[in-house]
């Protein structure tokens, strides 16, 4: 499974971006996804989650309020929506996929099988 990421790009503080999770030749329906994002000499984290439902998410408190992981059904996407983005929040974010089905979502990238190439995240300040 190709996974695509798309909407990454430069944003004030405060401003907003909507990610966008895409697999080519198929779609995410069958797949639990995760946003995860990783900076510069840090490690990867966990963003968000979603099951294959989408009836289950997870984000890390850090990022609730600001973070909504959704699925769009009819283009069989995931989206990432980022609101007040802050000076911490530049990354690569990427987005991860495993067949999955039901409610069941994962917050640890070594539990994702799909990996797409990630989009850059930049605030300016």
């Amino acid at each position: 499974v190709l996974l695509v990421e798309s909407g990454g790009g430069l944003v004030q503080a405060g401003g907003s971006l909507r990610l966008s999770c895409g697999a080519s030749e198929r779609t995410l329906i069958n797949y639990a996804v995760g946003w995860f994002r990783q900076a510069p000499g840090k490690e990867r984290e966990v963003v968000a989650v979603i099951s294959s439902r989408g009836n289950s998410k997870y984000s890390p408190d850090s990022m609730k309020g600001r973070f909504t992981i959704s699925r769009d059904y009819a283009k069989g996407t995931v989206l990432l929506l980022m609101n007040s983005l802050k000076p911490e929040d530049p990354a690569l974010y990427y987005c991860a996929a495993r067949l999955a089905s039901g409610t069941y979502y994962y917050t640890e990238s070594s539990e994702y099988d799909y990996w797409g190439q990630g989009t850059q995240v930049t605030v300016s300040s």
